[in-house]
């Protein structure tokens, strides 16, 4: 376990390096909002179609770590609506809150994954984003729409993750050849995709309303960063998953959720300020289980 911490501290260095030059610099907000979407809309993707169209999908052997996946992201879901029931809170508040229970920062992930097994693991990571990313996406946007009153299919096809995604994998199934200069802009904008992403996650940190929120936030923390885990670690063992595929599994199950939450909660009216502290408090208590899990199961 301190082993994996050590490894990691250089990501989790670069997030607090984020939240120290936002609290230091005079930077106005705007420039940490237009980063993020920079990140979220151009890079993450090219970074998400690049990993997803080098990869060959030999889907067969990846099955079982398909359904880990699906099986964590479900109790997620099913655990975020009993939230609901149990804390009662506004509509609109749990519409945007909810996706955190399921969600994940794949920014983390993939540094996780380059740091632990480098490119092997983050061509078996990227196959299981590839399948994860618009499912998760896609109930996000389903819980949100629902509220808001808007197209939940229009919202699918605007996501730049899930376009990117499916493109991706069009062109590895299709075996499309990219130019040279395609593939070298794509390299450019994948390799700045990482820093700039975990440090836009520090810059976004915040904790305003943490006293007033705070049950629903350690409610879905807890769901996020413990409930989850435990399921993919119990799905894996039970279904044998050996290898890399049971790192990218554990790996997913184990993160954060998405600094992405925020900004789909804020677009389509939800209530982002709860959602910001609940990835804030989730970055930081990450810090100490994402190694504690990953020292236990692997």
């Amino acid at each position: 376990m301190l082993a994996i911490a050590l490894i990691l501290l250089p990501d989790f260095a670069l997030i607090l390096l984020g939240l120290a030059l936002r609290r230091r610099f005079d930077y106005p907000a705007a420039f940490w909002g237009h980063l993020e979407r920079l990140v979220y809309y151009l890079m993450f993707p090219a970074l998400l179609f690049r990993a997803v169209s080098r990869t060959e999908l030999d889907i067969a052997p990846a099955l079982d770590m398909f359904a880990v996946g699906l099986g964590f992201s479900l109790v997620g879901i099913g655990l975020g609506v009993l939230g609901r029931w149990l804390l009662k809170p506004e509509p609109k508040v749990f519409a945007s809150c909810v996706q955190t229970a399921f969600r994940f920062n794949t920014y983390v992930g993939l540094a996780v994954v380059d740091r632990l097994s480098g490119h092997a693991g983050i061509a078996s990571f990227a196959l299981l984003i590839g399948v994860m990313v618009p499912w998760v996406n896609a109930v996000s946007v389903w819980f949100l729409a629902r509220h808001g009153g808007v197209s939940v299919w229009r919202e699918l096809a605007r996501n730049p993750l899930i376009v990117a995604t499916l493109a991706g994998f069009a062109v590895s199934v299709l075996g499309v050849p990219l130019p040279g200069a395609a593939n070298h802009m794509l390299d450019l904008l994948a390799s700045a995709a990482l820093p700039l992403g975990l440090l836009s996650v520090g810059a976004g940190l915040r904790a305003d309303g943490l006293r007033a929120s705070l049950p629903l936030v350690n409610y879905f923390t807890f769901v996020k960063l413990v409930a989850v885990p435990a399921a993919a670690w119990g799905l894996a063992v039970w279904l044998g998953l050996t290898g890399l595929y049971l790192q990218s599994a554990l790996v997913l199950a184990t993160l954060p959720t998405a600094s992405s939450a925020y900004i789909l909660a804020v677009r389509m009216g939800g209530d982002g300020k709860t959602v910001a502290t609940i990835i804030t408090v989730n970055i930081f208590a990450a810090m100490v289980t994402l190694p504690l899990w990953l020292g236990l199961a692997l």
